[in-house]
């Protein structure tokens, strides 16, 4: 226990001397004072707990000293006892508490009385320091406490906004990733749905193709007939190229890919690019030279790049410029994009390009924004299908005002070696042909298809023989009918083309056969690489060149 200091009032020595014999049993600090001035010096220089004040003094009495001493704002609650020798009246008693004393001790003093009042005094003081003391470490701890709390509260704001944040982001993400599936689960349903009516309309147009030729052929000479007919054939065969971009756009077009030289392509179709846009836009291009090849069927990037440059050509009726630029592409890769090293091939006009939901739009088929009659809206279309089929992507930045930039994401040609134009033999040059009429075997589920090549054949002066289904042309077969060739269509409900050819070549190992499809669906291969194949719709010279290259073995042989 800390002692207290206890100040000791009064003129005459003797006195406070018994005074301190009396309270040294307690083992307080006891602080001696004669007169008020020696009082207030100690008052002012040590915290005092407890005061004994005479009160007859010579130059102030205690009355007077007292309330001196409660005018001191640090000692207005301090206890004070008066210590009189004299018999006080009651008046003077209240006069003492008025002023600010706590207590009265009679001379004769007893010891007992006066070691106890004082004893209550300085406990209550060092109580009253200790519950300040506490006061103050409890203030300090609440204050620590709600620095903490505040300091907690502003961590948790601080991850609720990052977590609203982080949810926000995942909700974006999500939604796009969900506007993305959405595109292409649409584009991929309109690709099959694209792909089967390409399908069916090359039939329809093998009839009508076939038909029209061998009408034009048996037709007497006739100016007004030759036209019509003419304009019939040109018709469908506009048709035809019409089917070829929506199996670009379904990826069931047959593509040969091979390493591309991008900048020798490019070169070599310059020409026509600039004459397609007209001499009012520029070209300019950025093609490194050192640029690795790329692996891509060339005459479909041709034809991709001219469609392009068409589209570009529209967008600039006031002139401007077109700007191709090629380079190994690294960042800003497309989502869903396989890995492996690609070639991006942007290009770019300065025309007035489109807003965010033409964007969205621009790849499905049939949708154009320009007028009647100048477009078919399936340009990006085939150049979507073309670089999906061949392993890569593509993405179109546009904005109102500044232009487009379509960019294709191609594979690079890593495991192909650089190919030279495989140079076709001269037109002069006609394949050897037999001379004798065939047994040839037409295999094919449509009636009209089936009819117009049997017509084709007939007239051809061969003897074709037809069957509806692959299991028609097995018991055909079967029967042991002489056959000099099998003509079949692939895509039959049950057995296909292809499955039939494997069939074919198993059972009879030296039969010729010619594999037909109205679009590119067995391009799996199924075995069949070297297998003489044939694009619906095909007019009767594709078909004698297609017949002649099969027999050209049996041929040679003869």
């Amino acid at each position: 226990m800390n002692p207290v200091n206890i100040l000791l009032v009064d003129d005459q020595p003797a006195k406070l001397l018994s005074y301190e014999v009396i309270l040294e049993e307690l083992e307080e600090n006891l602080i001696k004072a004669q007169s008020a001035r020696e009082a207030f010096e100690h008052l002012l220089r040590t915290e005092i707990a407890v005061i004994l004040v005479d009160v007859c003094m010579p130059e102030q009495d205690g009355f007077e000293l007292v309330g001196m001493i409660r005018q001191h704002p640090r000692y207005q609650n301090t206890p004070i006892i008066f210590v009189s020798a004299v018999m006080l009246a009651e008046p003077d008693r209240l006069r003492g508490y008025a002023v600010g004393a706590v207590d009265y001790v009679s001379v004769p003093i007893v010891p007992e009385v006066l070691r106890a009042k004082v004893r209550v005094f300085a406990d209550l003081y060092r109580k009253t320091r200790e519950l300040e003391r506490l006061n103050t470490e409890l203030e300090a701890r609440v204050r620590q406490r709600t620095a903490e709390l505040e300091a907690s509260a502003a961590q948790l704001r601080e991850l609720n906004e990052e977590l609203e944040h982080r949810i926000d982001q995942r909700t974006r993400e999500r939604e796009e990733a969900l506007a993305q599936l959405f595109e292409a689960q649409k584009l991929d349903t309109i690709g099959h749905l694209t792909g089967g009516v390409a399908h069916d309309f090359n039939n329809l147009l093998m009839a009508v193709l076939g038909s029209l030729g061998l009408l034009k052929k048996r037709l007497p000479a006739d100016e007004r007939s030759e036209r019509l007919l003419t304009n019939a054939i040109q018709a469908a065969e506009r048709g035809t190229a019409l089917t070829q971009r929506l199996l670009a756009f379904a990826r069931r077009q047959e593509l040969k890919p091979q390493a591309v030289d991008f900048l020798r392509l490019f070169e070599n179709v310059e020409d026509l690019l600039a004459k397609a846009v007209g001499p009012r836009i520029e070209i300019h291009k950025r093609i490194p030279a050192d640029l690795a090849p790329l692996l891509v069927d060339s005459n479909q990037l041709e034809l991709a790049l001219l469609n392009l440059f068409v589209n570009a050509r529209d967008a600039l009726e006031s002139g401007g410029a077109v700007t191709v630029v090629a380079a190994a592409a690294e960042d800003g890769r497309p989502a869903g994009l396989a890995g492996g090293n690609y070639i991006r091939i942007s290009v770019s006009d300065d025309g007035e390009g489109m807003d965010e939901a033409t964007v969205a739009r621009a790849a499905e088929p049939f949708f154009t924004t320009k007028g009647v009659g100048k477009g078919t809206g399936l340009g990006l279309s085939m150049v979507h299908g073309l670089a999906a089929q061949s392993g890569g992507s593509i993405q179109i930045s546009s904005a109102r005002d500044k232009g487009t930039t379509v960019s294709l994401w191609l594979p690079v040609a890593e495991a192909f070696v650089k190919t030279q134009p495989v140079v076709e033999p001269p037109a002069t040059e006609a394949l050897n042909t037999v001379s004798r009429p065939l047994a040839i075997l037409v295999v094919d589920d449509d009636a009209l298809v089936r009819t117009g090549t049997v017509a084709m054949l007939e007239d051809l002066g061969h003897l074709p023989r037809e069957a509806s289904s692959a299991s028609q042309a097995l018991e055909f077969l079967a029967d042991g009918r002489d056959c000099d060739l099998v003509i079949t269509d692939h895509a039959m409900p049950g057995m296909t083309g292809a499955e039939l050819a494997r069939h074919l070549r198993s059972a009879f190992p030296g039969l010729p056969i010619i594999l037909a499809s109205g679009y590119a669906e067995f391009s799996e291969d199924h075995g069949l690489g070297r297998m003489l194949r044939m694009t619906k719709p095909f007019t009767q010279e594709q078909l004698q060149a297609a017949m002649d290259k099969a027999l050209s073995g049996k041929v040679a042989a003869a």
